[in-house]
């Protein structure tokens, strides 16, 4: 059996169902809980967890690999970041989500296509 969603083959009985389809573990979770890229509250606690003398967030590797090529390109679409890194577009909304949250990236209009650069 396959995910509905991303098509990946599902073990049996690890097949969740969710709005009438059936979809894998990671699918399911993201259905349950999307990535909210424009969160006001979480960019308000990031900042104040750095003012308030906490330890900024780490960075994963992932996440400092876009840093990196956001840097050396000047900005790219997402498409392109998740070809580069191989990872699922949900994974990718996840990563840039909680970059976005840090203040890290942003995206922009660039010939009507939506481009994600460094802040």
């Amino acid at each position: 059996m396959n995910c509905e969603r991303c098509h990946d083959p599902i073990d049996p009985g690890e097949e969740r169902e969710y709005a009438g389809r059936v979809l894998c573990e990671d699918c399911y979770m993201d259905a349950l809980s999307p990535a909210r890229t424009c969160d006001p509250w979480a960019v308000h606690s990031a900042k104040n967890l750095a003012q308030q003398g906490g330890t900024p967030p780490e960075l994963s590797p992932v996440q400092k690999q876009i840093l990196e090529y956001l840097q050396e390109t000047g900005g790219v679409e997402p498409r392109e970041i998740a070809e580069r890194f191989q990872i699922k577009p949900s994974e990718l909304e996840r990563e840039i989500a909680a970059l976005r949250h840090m203040e890290k990236i942003r995206a922009e209009l660039r010939e009507e296509r939506k481009v994600i650069r460094l802040w």
